[in-house]
Parts: C-alpha cells; structure tokens; sequence
C-alpha cells in the first residue's frame, strides 16, 4: 500500500495511480482516450492494478457496479468527458439506486477552458452538474496538489454511511503536470453510526407490546443478516425481504420470506419494522406496503429515507447490525411464529409461483444448476421478474438487479464485473432478446478476458414485457418487434462457445455443464408467450385497483 511520508515529484496522472493504490484498488474498469492519457501511462508503469477495458463506456460503470456487489468494496471506473461520461450514466445512475459504491473517474477538458463553450474536445455544458446528480459526492479537481485528496475523500464518501457512487474529475492538463504531491494522512473508515439507546428502547416497548411483529429489510441490510436472524429468532418474527434484501439471511431458514409471502404476513402483522429500505413503491408516490392500521418502526442509515410519507413511531438512524444487535438485547423472548405456520405460507407462495408453469421451470433450472456461492445477475426479462421472488437466495451478494432503476440492457455487463470479483466463481446473467442488444459487444469482452459468466438470452423475437403490457392496456401493440442476429454465428464470430435450450429441461443440463468449464458460454432459448408474473410481484395492481384481502388466507393455515 502507498502511503507516502513525504511530498514526492509525480505527474498528475501518477498521483492519481499512487492515490488509488494507497486506497486499495487493484482492479480498474476504464477506456483510454486523450484525456486520459497520461493516467493510463501511469498505469502502465505499476503492476499494483489490474485494468479490464470493456468496448462501450456504459460498461465500465456496469462492471463497477458488479463488482462491488459481489465483494462489497468500491468498483472503479474511468472514462472521457463528454460523450464517454454521458455513455457511462446509465450503469452510475443504476449503481446510485441500488447503494452501490462505485468510484467513477472522469477525464476534463483544459482546465482553463472549463464552462467557456469554446468546443474544445468532447466539451458538453456542465458536465459537473451531470455527475453531481447521479453521485453522493463530487469534486472537480483544479489544483494538482488536490489529486491525492480527492480520490481519497470520493473513497471515504462511497464507503462510509449510505454507501452510494463518488466521481472525480480531473482535467487532462493536471494530468500532465508535474510537481509535488503533498503526503496524504490515511483516512481511517467512520465508525458506522450506533443507535440511541432511548429510541431503542422505545421500539423495545412498542415490539414487546406487539401481538405480531413482522420485520422487512432492504439493501441496506445485506450485510447485516446474522444480527437481523437472531433478533428474528428471539422474537419469532418472520422477515421479509425487499427485491435488493434478499439473500442477507438465506431463504431456507423458516423466518425468511420472500415478498410474495410476504403478504399475508403483512397483512396479519400490527407492528412492521424495517431495516435498511427505503420503504418506497417503485411506481408510486406512497409506502411499499400499506401503514393504516399498523405500528412502523424504520432504522435506516440515511435520515433521508425516514419520515416524509412513512409513518414511524419510531425512526432509528443507525447501522442496520448495531441497530439489531441493540434490540436483541433489548426485546423480550417470545415463541412467535411456529414451523408448521412458515411452512404452510411459504407453500402457499411457492404454489403461486409454479402455477406460472414454464416460466417458474425456466428459473428453477437456473437455480438447480447454478452452486450455492455461484451468482446469478437478473434481468428486465418475463424470467427475471419472476426471478426477483422465486430464484431461491443461498447466500449474500449471489443475487444482483438493478432495483428500481430498472436499468434495460444491464445483466450482461454487470455480470462481466461480478465476474472479475467473484474470484472465480461461476456467473448466470440473463437477458431477453430485446436488453442483450445493449450490450452485444461485450461478447469480445467476455472472450479477451476469459471470464467464467453463462449468459442465457430469452428470445421471443420482441420487447416482450412491452408487448404483453400494451396488448393488455391497449388491445394491440406497437413498435415492439424486433430484427434478432443469428445468435449462433454471433457467439462463433467472437469466439465463444454456445449452445441452443429448447426447454427448460435442456437448458438446466446445458447450464450444469458450463459450470464445470473455464470461460464464457452464450445460451439461446427461444421461448414463446409465457404467463404474466406481474400478479405476484405488484402489491398494487399496475393500473390501480385495491390490495387483495389475505387474512382468510392466513387464518386457513391456523394461528
């Protein structure tokens, strides 16, 4: 590690190297261009960082995101201004809606040309605005002597509280400067906030005094599913999972739900306390789940997702694991949900499910073939939706989307960065038809690097979502066809092995295999008109409506 005790004469770009370094990057997602020029020679003198160049600057902050969801440190980046960036903001905005921390880099014009409008290369207006509005922080570095300071404060904001995206940018003639670089003390992590005793015990009170807690965790929980487990298994509570929380407990043990389950639990439920979400319907202006009724209590390490439009009795800011370790200590022990209860619900859910026939067998034999620790990157495709709730969750970090950002065409590269993280683990992404096209080049990126990812397009020759949604909302559909390559020739074009699945059956076989092989496979599976999954996803029907009533339902299983 770089941690220099005195003022060395550096380059821009090699402060900017050394920086990295000394913050403990080791792998570096980038394609060079003239204003970068002088940071890429700098690399090229270190051995420290390893650089994985995609072929379009929408992956090079995909494969960030990837990769810090699979090891839960920063992903970095670095593009060109201008165009470069702009290509770039959709995986930086993907990467802010799921707290992802990606550290994005970007190349500047001419220091002293910057806001001018003179068209100077790759010049837009403001390109500062556009990156602080996708970050949770940024600077535009304008004196050398700051290159080392600003990479170590975009680190520090990334990682510390909320963890979310941090860009630099750095104009190409600080780059190229020569001088010296002031020693950076090494910033040390924040302790991560704790929670106010009082306010725990408040919520203690309330909880105790609940006939049926219900605890539901989102993202911000991932990490903290033992501690969340044992504050369950103390209370007998069940808990479920938002889309981003799943897999911080496994979804094997009788108190974890999907959100499926979810429902009639909810419905029982006269207290809910949510852990690390943001608690918000992804196509509404209102709370995930209904609060008449009901006593809410919301811990959360961003006050900006406590209050407003959630009801809390309580609102706990802290680290989601401090947090429930504090109530464990502090609840009163209950028996609570019994076995035979979690299993009868979690039956009901799982019938629903495999009532969606082929759609359900297509994701069963994703998870069938795909090892416990292996990991699996789901798609805006018919499969992955219903993924979101049916892919069963082994372990943390094994099952990554782009929340509610709903990012088209994102699988595919992000997986290439999961990969690079993963450590040699195998990786299923999937794609339609439709998103793959987003990123088809990123097959030779597949191929340079030799990276162990399966890729499985569905085909059905359209923008399938689309298609169904405007036939049921309109009675016919529009611009939703599509022209398809011949998937075959495609993959042998690149160099990449592929293989054809006519059913689900043949694709679990074919998935198997590829998991006990090095390097990436292409899978086509041409799939026809499947059932809807949107039923068991959407508590709130898509064009309104009232929610369903499932107490009967939770009074059938017994009490």
């Amino acid at each position: 590690m770089d941690n220099p005790k005195t003022n060395i004469d550096m380059t821009g770009g090699e402060a900017l190297v050394s920086a990295l370094i000394s913050a403990g990057t080791d792998t570096l997602f980038a394609i060079p261009g003239i204003q970068l020029d002088w940071a890429v020679d700098a690399l090229a003198a270190r051995s420290e960082i390893s650089v994985y160049v995609p072929r379009h600057e929408q992956s090079i902050t995909y494969m960030a995101d990837g990769f810090a969801r699979v090891t839960g440190q920063p992903g970095v980046g670095m593009a060109v201004p201008g165009p470069g960036m702009l290509n770039a903001t959709a995986g930086l905005s993907t990467a802010y809606a799921c707290n992802s921390p990606v550290i994005f880099i970007v190349g500047q014009i001419h220091s002293d040309a910057i806001g001018k409008g003179y068209g100077n290369l790759h010049e837009i207006p403001d390109q500062s605005g556009v990156l602080r509005g996708l970050t949770k922080s940024h600077e535009l570095v304008l004196d050398h002597n700051r290159i080392s300071g600003a990479i170590q404060a975009a680190f520090s904001a990334a990682m510390n509280g909320r963890k979310r995206p941090a860009s630099v940018e750095l104009p190409y003639d600080l780059l190229i400067e020569k001088g010296e670089v002031p020693a950076e003390a090494q910033q040390m992590p924040d302790e991560p906030p704790a929670p106010e005793e009082k306010l725990i015990e408040k919520a203690s009170e309330l909880i105790n005094q609940a006939s049926f807690p219900v605890i539901y965790i989102g993202g911000g929980a991932i990490d903290a599913g033992a501690e969340i487990l044992a504050l369950a298994r103390k209370l007998g509570a069940p808990v479920i999972a938002s889309d981003n929380g799943r897999g911080a407990i496994p979804d094997s043990d009788p108190l974890m739900f999907n959100s499926l389950a979810g429902r009639p639990l909810f419905q029982k439920a006269d207290l809910i306390l949510v852990v690390g979400s943001r608690f918000m319907d992804i196509m509404t202006p209102e709370p995930s789940w209904p609060q008449n009724d009901k006593t809410f209590i919301y811990i959360n390490i961003d006050p900006c997702d406590l209050g407003g439009l959630r009801h809390g009795a309580v609102d706990i800011v802290s680290d989601a694991a401090l947090a429930a370790e504090a109530l464990t200590q502090s609840v009163a022990h209950r028996e609570g949900m019994n076995a035979e209860q979690s299993s009868r619900i979690k039956a009901w859910a799982l019938s629903q499910i495999h009532a969606t026939g082929t759609l359900w067998e297509y994701v069963s034999a994703l998870r069938e073939a795909l090892p416990d620790d292996g990991i699996f990157v789901n798609e805006l495709t018919q499969v992955g939706y219903l993924a979101r709730i049916a892919f069963e969750c082994r372990q943390p970090r094994t099952l990554i989307g782009p929340g509610y950002q709903g990012t088209l065409g994102y699988s595919f590269p992000t997986a290439l960065g999961a990969a690079v993280g993963g450590g040699g683990r195998r990786v299923f992404s999937i794609s339609g038809d439709g998103g793959f096209g987003w990123s088809v080049q990123e097959l030779a990126t597949a191929r340079r690097y030799n990276l162990p990812v399966t890729l499985v397009i569905f085909n059905d020759g359209l923008y399938g979502n689309v298609h169904a949604i405007q036939n049921a909302t309109f009675g016919r559909n529009y611009i939703t066809e599509l022209a398809n390559p011949n998937f075959e020739q495609l993959a042998r074009a690149f160099g990449i092995d592929f293989a054809r699945a006519s059913d689900p059956g043949s694709l679990k076989q074919i998935l198997s295999e590829s998991v006990k092989v090095n390097g990436p496979l292409l899978v086509e599976a041409p799939v026809g008109k499947m059932a809807a999954p949107w039923p068991l996803l959407r508590l709130r029907p898509m064009g309104g409506g009232q929610q369903a009533d499932y107490s009967d339902l939770f009074e059938k299983f017994g009490e």
